[in-house]
């Protein structure tokens, strides 16, 4: 069957009433993903990882330090996945434990292919 790539971003709340997880949340929480990984291991290409803080900004002019704007909610990570559908990509976004804690998404994209 053919399969299509998704590029899945992780984003969560910035600050505000954000409450940060206890050491013992945090291992629960990386026993589900480590779980949620070993599930859908054939359909996951890539596993990206967190993005490192700062950045740089390329323009036609040149580059500069970034980002510039006040962001409400940041990318904490990405991922690319094989799937036979976007509702398939769904389902295994759906899956992801990091979508528990409150003010978490995921945004699911096709990647077109040249």
């Amino acid at each position: 069957m053919p399969t299509q790539r998704y590029l899945l971003l992780q984003r969560s709340e910035r600050g505000g009433d954000v409450e940060r997880p206890s050491p013992a949340q945090m291992q629960e929480m990386y026993a589900a993903f480590n779980a949620w990984k070993e599930t859908f291991k054939a359909e996951i290409v890539e596993m990206g990882g967190r993005r490192k803080g700062g950045g740089k900004v390329l323009t036609a002019s040149g580059v500069k330090d970034g980002p510039f704007v006040e962001l409400k909610e940041i990318v904490g990570g990405y991922m690319i996945v094989e799937a036979e559908s976007y509702e398939r990509a769904l389902e295994i976004a759906a899956g992801c434990p990091g979508l528990v804690r409150t003010g978490s998404t995921c945004e699911v994209r096709e990647i077109v292919s040249p």
